[in-house]
């Protein structure tokens, strides 16, 4: 399996044209699970909120059609959602892999850090 990006990879954006080219290319070919993922992948990374749901809305497509991404999938879900401040739905996803793969270590990390994320919010 390649590398996972951690999450402070998530959190650098991709610039305009780097996202709008990721755009044009998955609009050029929609069938392209690839090029799906690549896109949705620069979507979640953005600052915008909007952007981060339509990036996961993406993933969560790649995830019911395409099988042999399901577990890549997991991970960057529980990124977006997590980006996304919601934290219930990224534990769900990174809870579902660590399932699967309780050795990954970057699942490992993100779960930590969601979990911080909820003990905070349950102490405000």
């Amino acid at each position: 399996m390649s590398k996972l990006p951690t999450l402070l990879e998530a959190e650098v954006p991709l610039s305009t044209a780097e996202l709008n080219l990721l755009r044009k290319q998955y609009e050029q070919d929609i069938n392209s699970i690839q090029k799906k993922f690549n896109y949705a992948w620069g979507l979640i990374k953005s600052r915008k909120h909007g952007q981060q749901l339509e990036g996961t809305q993406l993933l969560g497509e790649i995830y019911q059609v395409e099988p042999s991404r399901r577990v890549e999938c997991l991970y960057y879900l529980g990124l977006g959602y997590y980006k996304q401040g919601n934290y219930t739905e990224a534990r769900k996803f990174v809870q579902t892999l660590l399932a699967s793969q309780p050795d990954n270590r970057q699942a490992q990390e993100l779960s930590e850090v969601i979990d911080n994320q909820i003990a905070k919010g349950k102490l405000s």
